[in-house]
Protein backbone atom coordinates (compact mmCIF):
# COMPACT_ATOMS: atom_id res chain seq x y z
CA UNK A 1 0.00 0.00 0.00
CA UNK A 2 1.37 3.61 -1.04
CA UNK A 3 1.27 5.89 2.15
CA UNK A 4 -0.51 9.01 2.08
CA UNK A 5 1.65 11.75 1.52
CA UNK A 6 0.52 13.08 5.02
CA UNK A 7 1.67 10.03 6.56
CA UNK A 8 4.91 10.31 4.67
CA UNK A 9 5.87 13.55 6.34
CA UNK A 10 4.49 12.43 9.81
CA UNK A 11 5.47 8.87 9.63
CA UNK A 12 5.14 8.60 14.23
CA UNK A 13 1.69 9.73 13.23
CA UNK A 14 -1.28 7.09 13.39
CA UNK A 15 -4.17 5.87 11.79
CA UNK A 16 -7.04 5.66 13.47
CA UNK A 17 -9.87 2.69 13.20
CA UNK A 18 -13.39 3.41 14.12
CA UNK A 19 -15.50 0.72 14.27
CA UNK A 20 -12.42 -1.18 13.42
CA UNK A 21 -13.54 -4.89 15.10
CA UNK A 22 -16.55 -5.00 12.55
CA UNK A 23 -16.67 -6.64 9.42
CA UNK A 24 -15.34 -4.37 6.90
CA UNK A 25 -12.99 -2.70 9.65
CA UNK A 26 -11.10 -6.36 10.96
CA UNK A 27 -10.68 -6.41 6.92
CA UNK A 28 -9.09 -3.17 6.59
CA UNK A 29 -6.87 -3.65 9.34
CA UNK A 30 -6.02 -6.86 8.40
CA UNK A 31 -4.77 -5.31 4.76
CA UNK A 32 -3.42 -2.17 6.49
CA UNK A 33 -1.37 -4.75 8.72
CA UNK A 34 -0.24 -7.13 5.94
CA UNK A 35 0.68 -4.18 3.62
CA UNK A 36 3.27 -3.13 6.40
CA UNK A 37 1.58 -0.27 7.97
CA UNK A 38 3.00 0.09 11.84
CA UNK A 39 0.80 2.64 13.40
CA UNK A 40 -2.41 2.10 13.62
CA UNK A 41 -5.06 2.79 15.83
CA UNK A 42 -8.25 1.04 16.55
CA UNK A 43 -11.40 2.48 18.64
CA UNK A 44 -14.40 0.13 19.62
CA UNK A 45 -15.71 -1.16 22.80
CA UNK A 46 -13.17 -3.78 22.70
CA UNK A 47 -10.51 -4.49 20.75
CA UNK A 48 -9.45 -8.36 20.69
CA UNK A 49 -6.05 -9.91 21.15
CA UNK A 50 -4.82 -10.28 17.61
CA UNK A 51 -5.12 -6.64 16.93
CA UNK A 52 -3.23 -5.81 19.59
CA UNK A 53 -0.57 -8.48 19.42
CA UNK A 54 -0.19 -7.41 16.23
CA UNK A 55 1.19 -3.49 17.44
CA UNK A 56 -2.45 -1.98 16.81
CA UNK A 57 -3.08 1.11 19.82
CA UNK A 58 -7.03 0.08 21.33
CA UNK A 59 -8.81 2.89 22.15
CA UNK A 60 -11.57 1.19 23.82
CA UNK A 61 -14.89 3.72 24.24
CA UNK A 62 -17.56 4.92 21.78
CA UNK A 63 -17.88 7.74 19.59
CA UNK A 64 -20.96 9.06 20.67
CA UNK A 65 -18.79 10.14 24.00
CA UNK A 66 -16.55 13.38 23.63
CA UNK A 67 -13.44 12.57 25.77
CA UNK A 68 -13.66 8.81 24.41
CA UNK A 69 -13.49 10.47 20.56
CA UNK A 70 -10.71 13.46 21.84
CA UNK A 71 -8.66 10.93 23.20
CA UNK A 72 -9.03 8.48 19.84
CA UNK A 73 -8.27 11.65 17.85
CA UNK A 74 -4.73 12.17 19.73
CA UNK A 75 -1.58 12.08 17.42
CA UNK A 76 -3.68 10.75 14.18
CA UNK A 77 -3.36 12.11 10.69
CA UNK A 78 -6.40 9.79 8.86
CA UNK A 79 -9.20 8.24 9.79
CA UNK A 80 -11.08 5.34 8.29
CA UNK A 81 -14.46 6.22 10.21
CA UNK A 82 -16.56 3.06 10.38
CA UNK A 83 -18.39 2.87 13.57
CA UNK A 84 -21.99 2.34 13.07
CA UNK A 85 -25.07 0.25 14.24
CA UNK A 86 -27.49 -1.76 11.41
CA UNK A 87 -30.51 -2.23 12.09
CA UNK A 88 -33.54 -2.70 9.34
CA UNK A 89 -36.05 -1.58 12.71
CA UNK A 90 -37.56 1.71 12.97
CA UNK A 91 -37.64 1.36 16.79
CA UNK A 92 -33.98 1.93 16.56
CA UNK A 93 -33.79 4.85 14.65
CA UNK A 94 -32.94 7.20 17.82
CA UNK A 95 -29.73 4.60 18.18
CA UNK A 96 -29.20 4.64 15.07
CA UNK A 97 -28.90 8.69 14.90
CA UNK A 98 -27.38 8.89 18.23
CA UNK A 99 -24.03 6.91 16.42
CA UNK A 100 -24.16 8.01 13.10
CA UNK A 101 -25.22 11.35 13.50
CA UNK A 102 -23.81 12.77 16.90
CA UNK A 103 -20.89 10.52 17.07
CA UNK A 104 -20.11 11.69 13.32
CA UNK A 105 -20.37 15.49 14.36
CA UNK A 106 -18.28 14.40 18.08
CA UNK A 107 -15.54 12.72 15.84
CA UNK A 108 -15.44 15.67 13.31
CA UNK A 109 -15.32 18.15 16.20
CA UNK A 110 -12.09 16.24 18.02
CA UNK A 111 -10.43 15.26 14.82
CA UNK A 112 -10.53 19.16 13.23
CA UNK A 113 -9.02 19.72 16.98
CA UNK A 114 -6.47 17.22 17.00
CA UNK A 115 -5.17 18.35 13.25
CA UNK A 116 -6.67 14.84 11.61
CA UNK A 117 -6.20 15.83 7.77
CA UNK A 118 -7.68 13.16 6.37
CA UNK A 119 -10.98 11.15 7.19
CA UNK A 120 -12.65 8.32 5.10
CA UNK A 121 -16.40 7.70 6.09
CA UNK A 122 -18.03 4.27 5.35
CA UNK A 123 -22.06 5.09 4.06
CA UNK A 124 -24.09 3.26 2.14
CA UNK A 125 -24.90 2.62 -1.65
CA UNK A 126 -28.83 2.95 -0.39
CA UNK A 127 -28.56 6.80 -0.03
CA UNK A 128 -28.07 6.86 -3.60
CA UNK A 129 -29.22 3.44 -5.55
CA UNK A 130 -33.04 2.56 -4.91
CA UNK A 131 -36.07 2.73 -6.83
CA UNK A 132 -39.06 0.89 -7.83
CA UNK A 133 -37.51 -0.23 -11.17
CA UNK A 134 -34.74 -1.79 -12.37
CA UNK A 135 -32.95 1.94 -12.97
CA UNK A 136 -29.19 1.93 -12.60
CA UNK A 137 -27.72 4.71 -10.61
CA UNK A 138 -24.24 6.71 -10.22
CA UNK A 139 -22.65 9.38 -7.94
CA UNK A 140 -24.22 12.04 -10.07
CA UNK A 141 -27.97 11.11 -9.99
CA UNK A 142 -29.88 13.17 -6.92
CA UNK A 143 -30.02 11.01 -3.96
CA UNK A 144 -33.38 9.36 -3.66
CA UNK A 145 -34.49 11.07 0.20
CA UNK A 146 -37.95 10.14 -0.38
CA UNK A 147 -38.08 6.44 -0.89
CA UNK A 148 -35.04 5.95 1.52
CA UNK A 149 -36.62 8.29 4.07
CA UNK A 150 -39.03 5.85 5.02
CA UNK A 151 -36.34 3.51 6.35
CA UNK A 152 -34.61 4.85 9.61
CA UNK A 153 -31.30 2.89 8.76
CA UNK A 154 -30.74 5.07 5.50
CA UNK A 155 -31.80 8.19 6.62
CA UNK A 156 -29.16 8.14 9.57
CA UNK A 157 -26.32 7.61 7.07
CA UNK A 158 -27.90 10.29 4.63
CA UNK A 159 -27.71 12.41 7.85
CA UNK A 160 -23.98 11.28 8.68
CA UNK A 161 -22.95 11.86 5.30
CA UNK A 162 -24.46 15.70 5.41
CA UNK A 163 -22.87 15.88 9.14
CA UNK A 164 -19.47 15.17 7.60
CA UNK A 165 -19.72 17.32 5.00
CA UNK A 166 -20.61 20.41 7.38
CA UNK A 167 -18.32 19.47 9.93
CA UNK A 168 -15.08 18.08 8.03
CA UNK A 169 -13.98 20.96 5.55
CA UNK A 170 -11.20 24.04 5.33
CA UNK A 171 -7.90 24.62 6.22
CA UNK A 172 -7.04 21.51 3.89
CA UNK A 173 -8.62 19.04 4.98
CA UNK A 174 -10.43 15.94 2.81
CA UNK A 175 -13.13 14.02 3.36
CA UNK A 176 -14.01 10.85 1.01
CA UNK A 177 -17.18 9.32 1.27
CA UNK A 178 -17.20 5.01 0.19
CA UNK A 179 -20.75 4.01 -0.50
CA UNK A 180 -20.90 -0.09 -0.66
CA UNK A 181 -23.51 -2.28 -1.17
CA UNK A 182 -24.11 -5.38 0.91
CA UNK A 183 -21.19 -6.88 2.14
CA UNK A 184 -20.42 -10.48 1.53
CA UNK A 185 -17.38 -12.54 2.25
CA UNK A 186 -15.40 -14.27 4.96
CA UNK A 187 -15.16 -13.32 8.57
CA UNK A 188 -18.32 -11.60 9.50
CA UNK A 189 -18.17 -12.91 13.06
CA UNK A 190 -21.42 -10.34 14.54
CA UNK A 191 -23.61 -11.54 11.12
CA UNK A 192 -24.07 -7.88 10.38
CA UNK A 193 -23.89 -8.48 6.79
CA UNK A 194 -24.14 -11.76 5.69
CA UNK A 195 -27.04 -12.69 7.73
CA UNK A 196 -29.71 -13.15 4.20
CA UNK A 197 -26.73 -15.84 3.10
CA UNK A 198 -27.04 -17.89 6.28
CA UNK A 199 -31.28 -17.53 6.59
CA UNK A 200 -31.31 -19.07 3.09
CA UNK A 201 -29.20 -21.64 3.94
CA UNK A 202 -31.21 -22.46 7.29
CA UNK A 203 -33.66 -22.39 5.13
CA UNK A 204 -35.46 -19.28 6.76
CA UNK A 205 -36.53 -17.59 3.53
CA UNK A 206 -39.92 -18.39 2.97
CA UNK A 207 -39.93 -16.86 -1.00
CA UNK A 208 -38.40 -14.86 -3.52
CA UNK A 209 -39.20 -10.92 -3.26
CA UNK A 210 -39.48 -9.34 -6.32
CA UNK A 211 -36.80 -6.66 -5.71
CA UNK A 212 -33.11 -6.78 -6.82
CA UNK A 213 -29.60 -5.86 -4.97
CA UNK A 214 -26.01 -5.68 -5.34
CA UNK A 215 -23.49 -6.73 -3.28
CA UNK A 216 -19.68 -6.62 -3.04
CA UNK A 217 -17.20 -8.50 -1.94
CA UNK A 218 -15.85 -7.08 1.57
CA UNK A 219 -11.96 -7.66 0.64
CA UNK A 220 -12.53 -6.05 -2.49
CA UNK A 221 -14.18 -2.73 -0.55
CA UNK A 222 -11.26 -3.00 2.20
CA UNK A 223 -8.98 -2.25 -0.75
CA UNK A 224 -10.99 0.26 -2.14
CA UNK A 225 -11.09 2.20 1.14
CA UNK A 226 -7.51 1.78 1.77
CA UNK A 227 -6.60 3.26 -1.73
CA UNK A 228 -8.81 6.22 -0.55
CA UNK A 229 -6.33 7.57 1.31
CA UNK A 230 -3.96 8.39 -1.49
CA UNK A 231 -6.90 8.68 -4.16
CA UNK A 232 -10.41 9.76 -3.13
CA UNK A 233 -11.26 13.53 -3.92
CA UNK A 234 -12.49 15.58 -0.96
CA UNK A 235 -16.11 15.56 -1.06
CA UNK A 236 -16.05 13.09 -3.35
CA UNK A 237 -18.27 9.79 -3.01
CA UNK A 238 -17.43 6.42 -4.27
CA UNK A 239 -20.15 3.50 -4.90
CA UNK A 240 -18.75 -0.04 -4.12
CA UNK A 241 -20.68 -2.79 -5.78
CA UNK A 242 -19.62 -5.95 -7.51
CA UNK A 243 -23.37 -7.05 -9.29
CA UNK A 244 -27.16 -6.07 -9.87
CA UNK A 245 -28.97 -9.32 -9.94
CA UNK A 246 -32.42 -9.44 -8.87
CA UNK A 247 -33.27 -11.43 -5.62
CA UNK A 248 -34.62 -14.36 -7.98
CA UNK A 249 -31.16 -14.93 -9.87
CA UNK A 250 -29.57 -14.34 -6.21
CA UNK A 251 -31.24 -16.98 -4.63
CA UNK A 252 -30.41 -19.38 -7.71
CA UNK A 253 -26.64 -18.57 -7.55
CA UNK A 254 -27.04 -19.98 -3.87
CA UNK A 255 -28.82 -22.85 -4.67
CA UNK A 256 -26.52 -24.03 -7.11
CA UNK A 257 -22.57 -23.53 -5.17
CA UNK A 258 -24.61 -24.67 -1.74
CA UNK A 259 -26.88 -27.60 -2.94
CA UNK A 260 -29.83 -25.59 -0.49
CA UNK A 261 -33.05 -25.28 -2.50
CA UNK A 262 -33.92 -21.93 -3.58
CA UNK A 263 -37.54 -20.46 -2.21
CA UNK A 264 -39.91 -21.61 -4.94
CA UNK A 265 -42.55 -19.43 -3.43
CA UNK A 266 -43.41 -16.22 -5.31
CA UNK A 267 -45.72 -13.58 -3.55
CA UNK A 268 -46.78 -10.36 -4.99
CA UNK A 269 -45.51 -7.17 -3.32
CA UNK A 270 -48.15 -5.88 -1.98
CA UNK A 271 -49.41 -8.72 -0.55
CA UNK A 272 -46.14 -9.38 0.95
CA UNK A 273 -46.12 -6.03 2.51
CA UNK A 274 -49.42 -6.36 4.09
CA UNK A 275 -48.87 -9.77 5.48
CA UNK A 276 -45.61 -8.74 7.03
CA UNK A 277 -47.25 -5.74 8.63
CA UNK A 278 -50.05 -8.21 10.00
CA UNK A 279 -47.63 -10.96 11.34
CA UNK A 280 -45.44 -8.31 12.81
CA UNK A 281 -48.54 -6.77 14.52
CA UNK A 282 -49.71 -10.11 16.18
CA UNK A 283 -46.28 -11.26 17.63
CA UNK A 284 -45.62 -7.42 18.43
CA UNK A 285 -49.02 -7.85 20.74
CA UNK A 286 -47.82 -11.06 21.97
CA UNK A 287 -45.09 -8.94 23.23
CA UNK A 288 -42.91 -11.20 20.91
CA UNK A 289 -40.14 -10.38 18.27
CA UNK A 290 -41.40 -10.74 15.26
CA UNK A 291 -39.84 -13.40 13.06
CA UNK A 292 -40.87 -10.99 9.67
CA UNK A 293 -39.55 -7.88 9.47
CA UNK A 294 -41.80 -5.23 7.50
CA UNK A 295 -38.85 -3.04 6.41
CA UNK A 296 -37.18 -5.77 5.23
CA UNK A 297 -40.11 -6.90 3.42
CA UNK A 298 -40.43 -3.69 1.71
CA UNK A 299 -37.24 -2.95 1.14
CA UNK A 300 -36.98 -6.41 -1.16
CA UNK A 301 -39.18 -5.71 -3.02
CA UNK A 302 -37.18 -2.15 -4.36
CA UNK A 303 -33.85 -2.71 -6.46
CA UNK A 304 -30.46 -1.31 -5.22
CA UNK A 305 -29.11 -0.93 -8.70
CA UNK A 306 -26.16 1.17 -9.26
CA UNK A 307 -22.67 1.40 -11.67
CA UNK A 308 -19.04 1.39 -9.82
CA UNK A 309 -17.73 2.81 -12.58
CA UNK A 310 -16.15 6.11 -10.63
CA UNK A 311 -14.33 3.98 -7.86
CA UNK A 312 -12.94 1.76 -10.76
CA UNK A 313 -11.74 4.56 -12.98
CA UNK A 314 -10.25 6.64 -9.78
CA UNK A 315 -9.82 4.08 -6.63
CA UNK A 316 -8.34 1.35 -8.70
CA UNK A 317 -11.73 -0.52 -7.24
CA UNK A 318 -11.45 -4.19 -9.01
CA UNK A 319 -14.16 -6.39 -7.74
CA UNK A 320 -13.81 -10.12 -8.32
CA UNK A 321 -15.50 -12.26 -9.80
CA UNK A 322 -19.00 -12.65 -7.79
CA UNK A 323 -19.33 -16.45 -7.74
CA UNK A 324 -15.89 -16.34 -5.45
CA UNK A 325 -17.70 -14.00 -3.14
CA UNK A 326 -20.88 -16.08 -2.70
CA UNK A 327 -18.57 -19.26 -2.66
CA UNK A 328 -16.41 -17.92 0.30
CA UNK A 329 -19.37 -16.78 2.34
CA UNK A 330 -21.24 -20.13 2.27
CA UNK A 331 -17.95 -21.89 3.44
CA UNK A 332 -17.42 -19.21 6.15
CA UNK A 333 -20.65 -19.71 7.24
CA UNK A 334 -20.86 -23.51 7.25
CA UNK A 335 -17.39 -23.90 8.93
CA UNK A 336 -18.20 -21.05 11.80
CA UNK A 337 -22.25 -20.76 12.06
CA UNK A 338 -24.00 -24.11 10.65
CA UNK A 339 -20.92 -27.03 11.02
CA UNK A 340 -19.06 -27.96 8.12
CA UNK A 341 -21.46 -30.11 5.49
CA UNK A 342 -24.87 -29.97 7.63
CA UNK A 343 -26.60 -29.34 4.44
CA UNK A 344 -24.23 -31.55 2.33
Amino acid sequence: MAKSKALTKTEKKRILVTGGTGFLGAHIVRQLLAAGEKNLKVMASRVPDWMKDAGVKAVEGSVTNRDDVAKACKNVVAIFHLAGKVSRDNDDAASMNKVHLEGTRLLCEAAKEAGVQTMILASSSGTIAVSEDEQIFDETFPQPVDVFSRWAYYASKYYQERAALENFDGDGRRLVILNPSLLLGPDDERMSSTKPVLDFLARKIPYSPSGGLNFVDVRDAAAAFIAALDKGEHQGKYLLGAANITFEQFFGRLERLSGVSAPMLKVPKKLAMAGSSFISSVYKNWGKPSPVMPNEVEQAEYFWYFDSTKAESELGFAPRDPQETLQDTITYLRENFLGDGVFG
